[in-house]
């Protein structure tokens, strides 16, 4: 506020400068939630300064840093207002002020800069970087540096709105201290240390403010504002340049465009999509007829597609129906009725990089958030990546917002509903919940039409009801008098628990807004009310754990300690001190210490035993495993792997499982780090899975080389017996024939055993997009484990299927569990 005011009232030439030659839009809080709580927390701590400060269990309403890792998915109102806000107005420069690291960074980054954004803005932001440092470095001003903070890889952030929009993107992080206060504080190498992009750097100790903060981020913008205003034209022309590149795209660099097939199996989802490139300022058009094309690169967003493919070919040469130097396809075809994204517009990079895969090189500076992020891979919808120049000159109308077909064809009383992961379907059945309805536990046909396992079957419905609903949904419903021979189980209406701790809420954020958005009710709990209530079975039918604490023993500590049981009673209610610590939807106690405990735990062991179902995704995996809910199941952290936010391929396992209706037989979902799940007794020996020490020889020293055979000497050679090669899958569960009857008596029955439902891809076939070292650590483990126990289950992530809005391909994992 003060800075608008200066910029109102100030007559220096200096600031004249900028109010005759540019405009200026200032945003004083994005996030005004957060905002309120912190100015509570702050005040009651400074009424109370004997007791300690609350932590900022709630930043925003969903997520707390994450509110800067929108601008994919686009879930937050705080990213829709601020890029609402920017396709308004289209500024030339948008400016984000931050606060972390001493004394002032200026963004550059270090690299590697996002590969689709246009090499003049990576140039502007270094001139403008520089341009402020030396500013306030002439006027004796230290600890102003730049590049080594941040890469510029993801284009995630908020700044990204405005780089993925051919204008500049930037930020500040300044000093703070948490609050108001002045403090003393001492700063440390690499903080103080003297480096290339940073030849001026921080003192060892320095008496810091939030006056300081503002003085070192206010001086250093308005030379940014002086710079942008003095040199208005030349940056308006790079604006201009940078959009008439876009346009160009298409016959340059390429692709020509990104096809969305209208045979498309989800075509809710891919609708999604579409709409949301839409938000985002780009345009779809649809075609008006079948399109014919050479052959083009069909991204492996849908592994189903290329495993379809696999089949007709196994299918063709089985009928011995051509010879065996059959060629490839020459041409695509491309149905009538396609979505396409053509890169000759204004946002084609945008469009190109959600939609293009990603690869980051292990030799790279250490990533500083997401490597990769292919939009189709994360959500299951098929894309085409076309670079034939033909398809720009199809015939194609222009879309607006993009509506899934649904209703109701054919007669009877009989309701058939396609289980293709779309996740209306889940809103359907919270919809209709007093609707009795059934999953077929196997594929079926009926009236020509086939049907996958898991496809709902409702019987004796109101049929104005169920079409109403089907339209509003995007869901296609069949009606027959077909007599179905499938076996079925009723599809249930499960009452769910949603957990949060109050140490941290960001993960369990990303779960709650699309079980909001698809409105399937769920309650809001804390770990402490899951310690203090003993009879969760009678409540709940599934308890959902988010990732919670870290990894390894020191995380499950944590949840299980959680805030210290040290000083008085801590609540988090509204009082006449704390007005803003809950809003509607929010969690309330009369207090935050003490963790899950072990009488929490031992209740969710109870909640299971008693036929619940517990789900506990990445590390929260290790809390029923090390928690004696599970057997033949270990949890662990990686040793050597690098998987800093990507795209893996993962295979179904267990077609039977419940949890994998729907699906084909592959899946991309998102990774990062861990944890690392096996499965089994260790009974098995050598013979099966990925070898973890692959490339190093197997034999024991001795005479020869290491592809020799060792000769024991004084006796006959014998040559070893050939191990047996099993599947990762045979050899989890395997049992030899003459293991003792000790051990044999600790294998639970096989119906009390872990099902692997999903599996990660071989080592050589894991890696879509971003980047992963030492993936044989992870290499065909199970990445879904459903282990019974007592009379419910537990259902183990090793992946998230529901992160930041960008994986909803998962997600049918989670609802179909």
């Amino acid at each position: 506020m003060e800075l608008a005011y200066r910029l109102a009232a100030e007559d220096t030439p200096f600031i004249q400068k900028i109010r005759r030659d540019a405009i200026v839009l200032i945003t004083p809080i994005v996030e005004t939630d957060g905002h309120d709580r912190m100015v509570d927390i702050y005040m009651q701590h400074k009424k109370h300064p004997d007791q300690p400060p609350y932590p900022l269990i709630w930043w925003g309403h969903y997520v707390s840093h994450d509110n800067n890792r929108d601008n994919l998915g686009v879930s937050l109102a705080l990213s829709r207002n601020m890029l609402k806000t920017y396709l308004d107005w289209h500024p030339t420069v948008m400016h984000d002020l931050h606060e972390s690291v001493p004394y002032l960074y200026i963004m550059t980054g270090t690299g590697p800069y996002n590969a689709w954004l246009d090499p003049i803005v990576i140039s502007e932001w270094q001139e403008m970087a520089y341009h402020e440092i030396e500013e306030m470095t002439k006027r004796g001003v230290i600890g102003i540096w730049t590049h080594g903070f941040y890469d510029g890889w993801a284009p995630n952030y908020l700044l990204s709105i405005a780089n993925n929009h051919n204008s500049i993107g930037r930020f500040y992080e300044t000093f703070g201290n948490g609050g108001a206060d002045t403090r003393v504080r001492t700063l440390r190498s690499p903080d103080t240390s003297r480096e290339w992009y940073r030849p001026n750097p921080p003192l060892p100790k320095i008496k810091w403010s939030a006056r300081d903060n503002v003085n070192m981020q206010e001086s250093a913008i308005l030379f940014g504002m002086n710079n942008l205003a003095s040199n208005g034209q030349k940056f308006l022309n790079n604006f201009y340049l940078k959009s008439k590149r876009a346009v160009a795209k298409a016959r340059t660099e390429g692709p020509a465009a990104w096809v969305f097939p209208a045979d498309d199996p989800r075509p809710a989802e891919q609708a999604s999509l579409l709409n949301l490139l839409q938000l985002q300022g780009v345009e779809v058009h649809r075609l008006e007829k079948e399109l014919r094309i050479p052959a083009a690169q069909s991204a492996p967003e849908s592994a189903s597609e290329k495993e379809k493919d696999k089949e007709k070919s196994a299918e063709k040469s089985d009928a011995a129906a051509k010879p065996k130097d059959e060629k490839k396809p020459s041409e695509t075809v491309i149905p009538s009725g396609s979505y396409v994204v053509r890169m000759d517009q204004p946002y084609s990079r945008l469009a190109d990089m959600a939609l293009d895969t990603q690869y980051y090189s292990p030799r790279d500076p250490r990533s500083y958030d997401d490597t990769g992020w292919t939009l189709g891979a994360l959500r299951n919808v098929k894309t085409t990546r076309v670079t034939d120049l033909s398809i720009l000159s199809a015939a194609m109308q222009k879309m607006g917002k993009i509506d899934a077909p649904g209703g109701i064809d054919g007669q009877g009383k009989a309701f058939l509903i396609q289980h293709n992961t779309d996740i209306t379907l889940a809103s359907l059945r919270y919809r209709l919940a007093n609707v009795s309805m059934e999953a077929a536990e196997d594929s079926f046909e009926a009236d020509g039409i086939k049907f996958k396992a898991g496809s709902f079957v409702i019987r004796n419905a109101d049929r104005a009801q169920l079409e109403k609903a089907a339209k509003e949904l995007g869901l296609k419903v069949h009606a027959t008098n077909a007599t179905l021979s499938v076996t079925t189980h009723p599809l249930a209406v499960p009452r769910v628990a949603l957990v949060h701790n109050w140490q941290n809420t960001q993960n369990d954020g990303w779960f709650r807004i699309p079980m909001e958005e698809l409105k399937i009710p769920y309650t809001y709990v804390a770990d402490t009310w899951l310690r203090e209530t003993q009879n969760l079975r009678e409540k709940f039918d599934v308890i959902i754990l988010p990732p919670m604490g870290g990894g390894g023993p020191a995380g499950l500590s944590a949840v299980l300690r959680g805030l210290p049981m040290r000083g008085d009673p801590r609540p988090w209610k509204n009082s006449s001190e704390t007005p803003n610590f809950v809003a509607p939807g929010l969690d309330s106690t009369d207090d935050i210490r003490g963790g899950l405990g072990y009488q929490g735990l031992a209740n969710l062991e109870r909640f299971v035993r008693d036929g619940g179902l517990l789900i506990a995704v990445q590390t929260s995996a290790s809390l029923p495993v090390a928690g004696g809910m599970t057997e033949m199941v270990n949890v662990s952290d990686a040793r050597t792997m690098q998987a800093p936010g990507s795209v893996v391929l993962s295979t179904i396992d267990d077609k039977k499982s419940p949890i994998t209706y729907g699906y084909d037989d592959k899946l991309y979902v998102y990774f990062r780090q861990g944890p690392i799940i096996t499965v089994g007794g260790n009974f098995g020996g050598p013979g099966g899975g990925p070898d973890e020490n692959a490339g190093a020889p197997s034999r024991s020293s001795g005479r020869g080389t290491a592809s020799d055979p060792d000769v024991i000497q004084a006796r006959p050679y014998e040559p070893p017996e050939k191990p047996l090669k099993r599947t990762p899958h045979e050899q989890e569960l395997y049992v030899p024939e003459d293991l003792a009857d000790f051990a044999r008596f600790a294998i639970p029955p096989k119906d009390q055993q872990p099902r692997v439902v999903l599996r990660f891809a071989a080592e050589k076939d894991l890696l879509l997009s971003g980047m992963i070292t030492g993936g044989s650590e992870i290499a065909e483990k199970p990445v879904v484990v459903d282990v019974p126990h007592g009379k419910g289950h537990v259902v183990l992530f090793a992946n998230n299927p529901m992160w930041r809005g960008e994986t909803m391909g998962s997600y049918f994992l989670v609802f179909n569990a």
